[in-house]
C-alpha cells in the first residue's frame, strides 16, 4: 500500500512480505508523473491505511484485485485531498501505483481536476484503461511493465489537454517553497478571487490548501532524510510558526500526530514532491 501516498498504518498490523519496487518514468514524462511502485502481496488478512494528502494524485492499476471496502472501487484514481482518507483491505494484492502531477493528471484524464478532488473513481470511468491493464499484468517482469508504462503514457500525455498557464505557473511557485496567495495572483495579474476560482476549477483545492499541503510534504521528506531533528527544528526549517502549529497542521492533514507517526518517517513520498 506504500505507493497510495503517504499512508500511516495502524498501530495493531504488521505488513505482509512481499515484493515492492520504486521506479522513476522515462525523464520525458518528469513533469507528468511522480513514481511508479510496483506491488505483489500475499494475503495477510485485514489491514487499515490511513492515506494522507499529497501534492500528487493516484492512480492504482489492479491486475490482483483485494477486497476493498465500499468508498474505493478497483483500479482507482485518487484525486487531490484536503484530509486524510482511511482504506480497508483484505487479500492478495499485485498491481501498479503511477502517481500524477496535477499537469500530468489534466492531460491524462481530460477534465478539471476539481471533479477527483477527495474522491476515488474508478478508472475505467475516465479513460479507456483495460487493454493496458492486460498487457501489463501479461507482461514478463516488471521492467518490461514500466516500459509499457513510458510508452503508453507518453503518447496519451503528448494529445492531451493543458493547464492554463498561469494555473501551471502558481502551482510550480506553490510547490516550491512559501508564497502569498495575494502576492501571487498579483504577480499573474489576476484577483486573489479570480486565481482561487481558476484553481479549484483545474487543480481542485484553492492555492492556500496546496501551499499547506506542499509544505507538510517538504517536512516528510526532511523528516526521512533527518530522522535525528527535535520537532522544534523540524518546525522551523518547514516554514511553521512553532512546534504547536505544526501539530496542529500535521493532525488537520494526515488525520494524527507527529509523533504518532514516529521517526524516521518511513513513509513513501514520491521523488521530486516534498524534496
Amino acid at each position: 500500500m506504500g505507493g497510495w501516498g503517504l499512508v500511516v498504518p495502524r498501530r495493531d498490523i504488521v505488513r505482509a512480505p512481499g515484493e515492492r519496487v520504486l521506479r522513476s518514468p522515462h525523464p520525458g514524462l518528469a513533469a507528468h508523473v511522480a513514481s511508479y511502485v510496483a506491488h505483489d502481496l500475499p494475503d495477510a488478512g485485514p489491514t487499515s491505511w490511513q492515506v494522507t494528502p499529497l501534492s500528487v494524485l493516484t492512480w492504482v492499476i489492479d491486475f490482483e484485485v483485494p477486497k476493498r471496502d465500499g468508498e474505493i472501487p478497483e483500479s482507482p484514481v485518487l484525486g487531490l485531498r484536503d484530509r486524510p482518507l482511511r482504506v480497508e483491505q483484505a487479500g492478495a494484492w499485485r498491481g501498479i501505483v503511477v502517481t500524477l502531477t496535477p499537469l500530468g493528471s489534466y492531460a491524462l484524464f481530460g477534465i478539471p481536476l476539481r471533479e477527483l478532488t477527495n474522491s476515488a473513481i474508478a478508472a475505467v470511468d475516465l479513460m479507456p484503461s483495460g487493454p493496458l491493464t492486460e498487457r501489463l499484468a501479461e507482461a514478463a517482469d516488471w521492467p518490461e511493465r514500466f516500459r509499457l508504462l513510458d510508452e503508453y503514457l507518453m503518447s496519451r500525455l503528448a494529445r492531451g489537454p493543458e493547464l492554463a498557464p498561469a494555473v501551471r505557473y502558481a502551482w510550480d511557485r506553490l510547490s516550491a517553497g512559501r508564497v502569498r496567495v495575494d502576492a501571487l495572483a498579483e504577480e499573474i495579474g489576476w484577483s486573489r478571487q479570480h486565481l482561487n476560482a481558476r484553481f479549484r476549477e483545474q487543480i481542485g483545492l484553492n492555492p492556500r490548501t496546496i501551499g499547506r499541503i506542499a509544505r507538510l510534504n517538504r517536512v516528510l521528506a526532511l523528516l526521512n532524510r533527518a530522522a535525528s531533528l527535535s520537532w522544534a527544528e523540524v518546525a522551523h526549517l518547514g516554514g511553521y510558526s512553532d512546534q504547536a502549529h505544526l501539530v496542529r497542521e500535521f493532525r488537520a492533514l494526515t488525520g494524527c500526530s507527529p509523533t504518532e507517526v514516529g521517526k524516521p518517517a518511513g513513509l513513501f513520498v514520491p521523488p521530486g514532491h516534498g524534496a
